[in-house]
């Protein structure tokens, strides 16, 4: 079956037809995809454009409701996505299942904001005056995201939008085509959505950028939302600029993992392992460093790479912590982040692609199928190599230790990324200094740097993104922009700040 954008509620054929593989078994064709141009691009954002007044206009709980209605229809078909969702991308069919369970959270979540899109009544200065402040829709939102989290990052975008009365262009990651156009069809269907409130394009990166650069150029576009790399946050970044605008970027991480000498070392552990190799290290969220204090790094050392020897790899629909890369394009690019260890680095284990000649005990399914590698740990990291220093998006965890609760905090803000942290401490003045000087958008505590909830702010700042927040009521500044209103019924010109009313006290009464 071939895969096709859809604008404007019709099939759009593209110029070429791509297969998409799964990762796991890179015979195994899961869909084919016709891509199509810049053209494609913008003819969804005139679509969007002439069905967005329309879609305004339906009243904002009834809006909720067809959101409610997504999440109940999700609901129904949830293994099924997820079990799309690991043929295309190969994660772990339980971390799959739990991605759907986040388009759930968010449709329950925002059904009660289309009751709750608050103004306000503000006293004014003047008599006979009332002033008022209104939430409206931007208008059309360009929505363009990665496929490591193929279906629970785009609801994050796509609910709230549609909740505030926007429309849409979303163009999905060219390496899963098939979940996306599943999960189209869901919200559409689910939602009864009219014509050209959402649109779905299928096209490569430099067909996308100039799309959306005409789109902008010609008015199309009022908002951009954005989840991927640094690099290619900055020119979104830089383009939407020239447009006067603010992209909502959420982009890479660098996330640091402080282990105090009072942490629980079996839970620290726990966490660093699920959080440096689930999803096979390919989230924006996961591990980068462990910074571990110098009393407790041998023996957390050792229990971690114990941990990650015994973990099971494989096969993504049997019970793993990870399974294969995404996409060939990742593993070739994981095994530029391999040549980044140095000497002075310590690997315990093995390292590079699983195979005949580089097997791992207890390796689930056939190695030979798929894009399996080896999850590593490199101790001996600091500031100054590029391991350190920059994102590796991949099963690869970095160590590297500290003294004082003062350096840890230097070493976890050092590389200039902002995402997310966690420190392990059972003591609370560790944990709250900790939450007040570190830079990073999301703090756990005794958690994973991984997961969020439905009802909290996620993002983060630096390379990490401009600063801009999804989920919660927090993403709703995103995709409404603030009207205010003042009314004046005293029948007479009144001039703010010019006419207001004053009282006069008697500053010389003395007792």
């Amino acid at each position: 079956m071939t895969f096709t954008s859809v604008v404007n509620g019709s099939a759009t054929i593209g110029s070429r037809t791509v297969a998409s593989t799964n990762p796991a078994r890179l015979e195994e064709v899961v869909g084919e995809v016709s891509y199509g141009d810049r053209d494609t691009f913008v003819g969804a954002a005139e679509a969007a454009r002439k069905a967005q007044a329309s879609w305004a206009d339906v009243p904002a709980p009834v809006r909720g409701r067809a959101i409610a209605h997504i999440g109940r229809l999700v609901e129904d078909n949830a293994e099924a996505l997820a079990r799309l969702v690991t043929a295309e991308i190969g994660k772990p069919y339980a971390e799959a299942l739990g991605e759907v369970r986040e388009i759930v959270d968010t449709c329950d979540f925002f059904l009660g904001e289309g009751r709750r899109l608050y103004g306000q009544t503000v006293p004014s200065e003047m008599a006979d005056k009332q002033l008022f402040t209104f939430r409206k829709p931007v208008g059309t939102v360009a929505v363009i995201t990665a496929g490591n989290f193929p279906v629970a990052v785009p609801s994050w975008y796509i609910v709230p939008a549609l909740l505030a009365g926007n429309t849409i262009v979303w163009k999905p990651a060219d390496y899963s085509p098939v979940v996306s156009n599943a999960f189209f069809e869901l919200f559409v269907r689910g939602g009864g959505l009219p014509d050209g409130v959402l649109n779905l394009v299928h096209c490569d990166g430099p067909d996308t950028f100039a799309g959306l650069e005409r789109s902008l150029q010609q008015g199309l576009i009022d908002k951009v939302g954005f989840t991927g790399s640094s690099a290619v946050g900055r020119e979104i970044g830089a383009l939407t600029g020239r447009h006067l605008q603010t992209a909502c970027l959420e982009l890479g991480g660098k996330n640091p993992l402080v282990v105090t000498p009072s942490a629980d070392l079996d839970l620290a552990v726990e966490g660093a392992l699920f959080s440096g190799f689930g999803t096979a290290g390919q989230r924006c969220t996961s591990l980068g460093t462990v910074i571990v204090h110098e009393s407790v790094h041998d023996e957390f050392l050792s229990r971690f790479t114990a941990a990650v020897s015994a973990a099971r790899v494989g096969d993504p629909t049997q019970d793993v912590l990870m399974g294969p890369l995404l996409d060939a394009k990742f593993a070739e690019r994981y095994e530029e982040f391999l040549g980044w260890i140095q000497p002075h680095h310590t690997v315990v284990g093995p390292r590079g692609r699983i195979g005949a000649d580089n097997p791992r005990d207890g390796f689930v399914g056939d190695a030979a199928a798929g894009l399996f590698y080896h999850p590593v740990v490199v101790d001996g990291v600091r500031p100054g190599d590029r391991i350190f220093d920059e994102e590796t998006f991949g099963p690869i965890v970095g160590v590297t230790t500290y003294r004082t609760l003062d350096e840890a905090i230097e070493l976890a803000n050092a590389p200039g990324y902002g995402l997310s942290s966690s420190i392990y401490t059972t003591d609370p003045k560790d944990a709250f200094t900790f939450r007040d000087r570190i830079g990073a958008g999301m703090v756990s505590i005794n958690n994973s740097t991984s997961g969020a909830e439905a009802h909290l702010p996620f993002g983060g700042n630096g390379k990490s993104g401009n600063g801009s927040r999804q989920s919660g009521i927090w993403v709703l500044d995103q995709f409404t922009r603030w009207q205010s209103v003042n009314w004046d019924y005293s029948g007479r010109l009144q001039k703010a700040q010019m006419d207001t009313v004053e009282l006069t006290p008697d500053t010389t009464y003395r007792l």
